[in-house]
């Protein structure tokens, strides 16, 4: 069998737990934890949101991202003691990547696994033909369970992420030695991911708890229009993007699953190649009737697409 293309978006996740995998609830309750966010800092985050409380979703995180932009720049500015900002400025771009990475781990640290079926079938699919898969969200259901079924290996698995035990190498995903493997690209970054001494590294699934600091560079939880920034900031989330490419140019068939088309930095990489690859989108059937998804994916890559409906997508076998 040729390879396949699936690009999963978070709609996995929210056909399994709604609850679990809503960003707002998410954001409330990392805002709320105790012992993590003083007052101040609160204070800071509610003032670039001109309102009360937690952001709400990532339209609001929009607001914290141009502001750690302008605090990491006039930060630049001066020299020995003379600083343009507060300490309280000056510590904002940490506090809030901190802020975010909690959120993403809350996300990422779902108990549950998936179902039976959806996961016998995917996980053969995967390894009879090493097909392509990228990510848009940060839970590890696929994460824990292609380590489980040997799909991840090192360099010697299924698919590759180009992360291994020394961190991340753009190396570690050139196909030497006759491999053949697929990819497996974290294209809007993980929780696992970290920097130490100016390297990118990859945590073991057990350390990564919400009760870690940390301020990682590597996860794209912002608004649409700022998540290209956000990715060519992290050499990991570039070179993912870079290797789409690729995995798209060696791919019959790209397979949309469970994502809303709302990443038009996604979609603008995907319409060229979409006039010699087939296109599937696989969606909760909530979304709307038959005749008005089909136009909206058309309208949005400017072809017809086959659009598969279910009432709980994670009972899809079809690959």
């Amino acid at each position: 069998m040729a390879r396949k293309l699936i690009i999963f978006g978070n709609g996995l996740g929210m056909a399994l737990d709604r609850a679990h995998f809503s960003l707002a609830a998410a954001l409330e309750d990392i805002w709320n934890r105790p012992d993590f966010l003083t007052n101040q800092q609160k204070q800071l985050i509610e003032r670039c949101l001109q309102r009360s409380g937690a952001p709400e979703g990532e339209h609001e995180l929009d607001t914290l991202h141009q502001a750690v932009t302008y605090c990491k720049a006039l930060g630049r500015i001066g020299e020995g003691e003379v600083h343009w900002l507060t300490e309280d400025g000056m510590n904002f771009p940490e506090i809030t990547a901190t802020y975010i990475h909690k959120v993403a781990t809350k996300l990422h640290n779902y108990e549950g696994d998936l179902p039976g079926d959806f996961e016998e079938s995917l996980v053969g699919f995967v390894k009879a033909t090493r097909s392509h898969v990228a990510t848009l969200n940060y839970d590890k259901l696929l994460y824990n369970s292609f380590i489980d079924n040997d799909i991840f290996n090192g360099y010697r698995g299924f698919l590759v992420d180009g992360m291994l035990d020394q961190g991340f190498s753009s190396e570690a995903l050139e196909r030497k030695y006759g491999k053949k493997f697929g990819y497996y690209l974290h294209l809007h970054g993980s929780p696992l991911f970290v920097d130490r001494h100016q390297e990118a590294v990859k945590l073991s699934r057990h350390q990564l708890t919400v009760d870690r600091d940390e301020a990682s560079e590597h996860i794209v939880l912002t608004h649409i229009k700022r998540k290209p920034a956000v990715i060519a900031a992290s050499h990991v989330l570039s070179t993912y993007w870079d290797y789409l490419q690729f995995a798209l140019s060696e791919s019959e068939e790209v397979i949309l699953f469970g994502y809303s088309g709302l990443d038009a930095h996604l979609n603008l990489l995907l319409r060229p190649y979409l006039n010699l690859k087939a296109l599937r989108v696989v969606e909760w059937s909530g979304a709307g009737d038959q005749r008005d998804r089909e136009n909206y994916w058309r309208d949005i890559f400017g072809q017809a697409v086959q659009v598969t409906r279910l009432d709980n997508i994670s009972e899809f076998t079809d690959w």
